[in-house]
């Protein structure tokens, strides 16, 4: 992906973060996040002082945000936990890909031994698919543990690779 970046995100990304999750919690496909949820809890949400947040960047602006985080506090903490977002005219151009290597490379340096995904709508083909492909097992399935807003109760993968 030509002229693609990933750089630390600063709280004057906010208004860019926003801009990318915003559409993303609204449709409530993919995020257990409350639809309803405003623009500073959603930002909150990526810039929490418990993550490590990135921006994916062209030339043109931000096309993609993720942050990176423990999993779980003392006996989880060295495990990882990401989540990822791409801005819908990015979609399929390799940013998600672009973000998760850097992720995994972040989280190494940070001292995590595993990186672990605890809730992928499985209706979220695309995402199953590229965190395949990226290593990780599919280690757990939730039945109906996602409420879809067109598709009703979908199940949720756990996904998980040693680093």
């Amino acid at each position: 992906m030509t002229g693609l970046t990933i750089r630390p995100a600063t709280i004057a990304d906010a208004d860019a973060i926003w801009a990318m999750v915003e559409p993303v919690i609204r449709s409530g496909e993919t995020y257990a996040l409350d639809r309803g949820l405003g623009r500073n809890a959603g930002v909150a949400v990526w810039l929490a002082s418990d993550r490590h947040t990135f921006i994916a960047q062209e030339p043109g602006g931000p096309v993609g945000c993720y942050f990176l985080k423990a999993n779980q506090p003392g006996g989880g903490a060295h495990v990882a936990n990401c989540g990822y977002v791409t801005a819908s005219p990015a979609t399929g151009r390799g940013v998600a890909r672009a973000m998760c290597a850097h992720s995994l490379d972040v989280a190494r340096t940070l001292g995590f031994a595993a990186m672990q995904f605890n809730f992928v709508v499985t209706s979220n083909t695309r995402a199953v698919a590229l965190w395949e492909s990226m290593g990780f097992a599919i280690v757990g399935r939730l039945p109906g543990a996602f409420v879809h807003p067109r598709l009703g109760e979908v199940d949720v993968l756990v996904m998980y690779r040693r680093l």
